[in-house]
């Protein structure tokens, strides 16, 4: 029996849940879904989510690795793009790319994980 996914859920490394928040909340429009620590002062562990895109946060040491990427295909991308620079974020001004399979906005977090968002083009 072949295995069939339902849902993939990329997480990634974080340091600073300010400056996480700042980025993803701030920046990029996600919410957060729900956080959770083991106690109060402990590292978090988060889901946050922009439309159907789901991501889970961790301060937590072995959970994943700092620098990934996470390839996410989407429609509206030159909209979403607008919305966001309108924002300001001082620490990151991104650009559209057309690329071999799309038209690509490449973001890096505070963290170095990389987020790809790639609107497919036509056949690809």
């Amino acid at each position: 029996m072949p295995l069939n996914a339902t849902q993939v859920i990329p997480v990634l490394r974080i340091f600073s849940v300010e400056k996480a928040k700042e980025f993803y909340l701030g920046f990029l429009g996600f919410q957060v879904d729900w956080e959770h620590r083991f106690e109060e002062n402990m590292p978090v562990y988060m889901q946050i989510s922009l439309g159907t895109l789901r991501l889970h946060l961790s301060e937590h040491h072995g959970d994943a690795c700092p620098g990934s990427a996470v390839l996410v295909y989407v429609t509206g991308l030159a909209e979403y793009y607008q919305e966001i620079m309108q924002k300001g974020y001082k620490y990151l001004r991104p650009g559209l790319k057309e690329e071999w399979n799309g038209m690509t906005l490449h973001l890096t977090d505070p963290f170095g994980n990389r987020l790809h968002f790639t609107e497919r083009r036509e056949g690809r």
